[in-house]
């Protein structure tokens, strides 16, 4: 791996390697904002109650402070993407350090519920601004195959260890300090990233003068948000009350109007449909589809079974998930040197095992199970599976890609990984609450045979990830 910026060939396109510092700094940039992203998404769980006391949220309103983030997340990623591939990608990732950083701030000031509530969305769409532009970065930075496969690595186990710091950090914020001090300490951590943004990053951009295809960035935008906002009630309303069956079929059609935009009308589509021309894209955001329901249920309902059914505090939690995250990180890191040696298939179809295995082994647990044998023992399991198949899906999805496409294919694959989160944990947490229901209510056992059925649901998808990774190129492109 180069320590210095690349030198550009003559008669080369002004689009080229964005940097101007060595790669570690530029790796460390695109870890720290992808960890910060992730970590906001998961670190006020913790802190909803001392928010709903000091700030007067309703029952109602209380779980926009988390869905709020999630939906502009989500919903602007492809938005953000696109912008990176035509604004350039260091001044998308300093626009969204900046907005990320100011709402923080005013999240962490915030006196009324509306303020903190306007906060987070603003935060979602900060976010939406950074990952697709360090995913871009990465992409173009790192173009040696080992190099590039170790980078995805660092950056998967970033945002891996941003989402289950999020309980533990959470939970140490607010009972030491304040839960403002959750949005808080953003500031200064944002403002230090954008210096380094700033000292690593040039300010290229494509050599393509493409306007902005503004009719696909809202119907695209759009239909996402109304899409997730839709599945976002489910958990409240049902799945065929008109709070659901509105807003969905609002962004199917949204979606729909998207697609024949950008395949027949767009002079310079927000999505390029050649993108899906390459196998690895088209393949690999399938996969991450899916992934996003294994991901959910694996980190969200382990930690309720620990919570509602043995009994743990919020961050005693936090830390009984921590082996397992301290696994992802490690088996991430050095599933990383796989790919470029044995091609993308073998790495994915092991870590789908290891996710079956895993995922059955947890659908044992019962209200009588032990910490080491019913939660820490399969939960290893699963997360060595998801260090071995999350990274290197993430890089199929990515690869091939050309450079001027980087931003764009990173936006797509972070909205499929986002979004298959947002569907797959309505539909796990309808299914666990219609099989709680049968076995009597909300008792620890009937509890238990809910998030049983959740994690066999899971070694189905695993099972699916398997099947559709075997469509992938024998060898990684790019």
């Amino acid at each position: 791996m180069t320590t210095k910026a690349d030198v550009p060939r003559p008669g080369a396109p002004r689009w080229g390697p964005p940097r101007t510092g060595p790669t570690w700094m530029i790796m460390t940039l695109a870890c720290a904002c992808q960890f910060m992203a992730i970590l906001d998404a998961a670190i006020v769980n913790v802190a909803l109650p001392s928010i709903r006391r000091d700030l007067g949220f309703t029952l109602t309103g209380l779980p926009w402070v988390v869905n709020g983030y999630l939906l502009t997340f989500a919903g602007f990623m492809l938005l953000g993407g696109r912008a990176a591939d035509l604004f350039g990608h260091r001044r998308m990732l300093v626009a969204g350090l900046s907005l990320f950083s100011a709402s923080s701030l005013a999240g962490g000031l915030a006196a009324a519920p509306e303020v903190l509530v306007a906060a987070r969305l603003a935060q979602g769409a900060g976010a939406a601004m950074l990952a697709p532009a360090t995913l871009a970065v990465i992409n173009v930075c790192f173009t040696g195959e080992r190099a590039r496969a170790r980078a995805f690595g660092a950056w998967s186990a970033a945002g891996g260890v941003g989402g289950m710091a999020g309980a533990v950090a959470g939970g140490a914020i607010t009972t030491g300090l304040s839960w403002r001090w959750i949005f808080l300490i953003n500031v200064p951590i944002g403002a230090a990233l954008i210096v380094l943004a700033m000292r690593s990053l040039t300010g290229t951009r494509t050599g393509r003068r493409e306007p902005l295809d503004l009719i696909g960035a809202v119907t695209g935008t759009a239909g996402l948000a109304a899409l997730i906002y839709g599945v976002m009630q489910s958990a409240d309303h049902g799945w065929t009350s008109a709070h659901v069956a509105g807003p969905v079929a609002a962004g199917l059609l949204l979606l729909a109007a998207f697609t024949v935009v950008e395949t027949r009308f767009a002079a310079h589509p927000m999505m390029p449909p050649r993108l899906f021309g390459i196998r690895g894209v088209a393949v690999g955001n399938g996969m991450l589809l899916l992934f996003g329901g294994v991901a959910m249920a694996m980190w969200y309902f382990t930690s309720l079974f620990l919570q509602n059914v043995l009994g743990y505090d919020a961050l005693q939690a936090g830390l009984g998930q921590t082996p397992a995250a301290v696994t992802f990180v490690v088996v991430a890191r050095l599933a990383a040197t796989l790919p470029p040696r044995t091609g993308a298939r073998p790495p994915v179809l092991a870590g789908c095992a290891l996710l079956v295995a895993g995922f059955g082994w947890l659908a044992q647990a019962h209200t009588g199970s032990d910490y080491v044998t019913g939660m820490l023992g399969p939960t290893l399991l699963v997360a060595a599976g998801i260090g071995l198949t999350f990274p290197t899906v993430m890089a199929a999805a990515t690869a091939g890609v050309p450079e001027g496409d980087a931003g764009t294919a990173g936006g797509l694959a972070n909205t499929a990984n986002q979004a298959g989160g947002s569907v797959g944990l309505a539909v796990l947490a309808s299914a666990a609450g219609a099989r709680a229901a049968t076995e009597g209510g909300d008792s620890p056992a009937a509890l238990a045979a809910g998030y049983d059925l959740v994690f066999l649901m899971a070694a189905g998808l695993s099972l699916a990830i398997a099947a559709a990774g075997l469509l992938l190129p024998r060898r990684p492109r790019g």
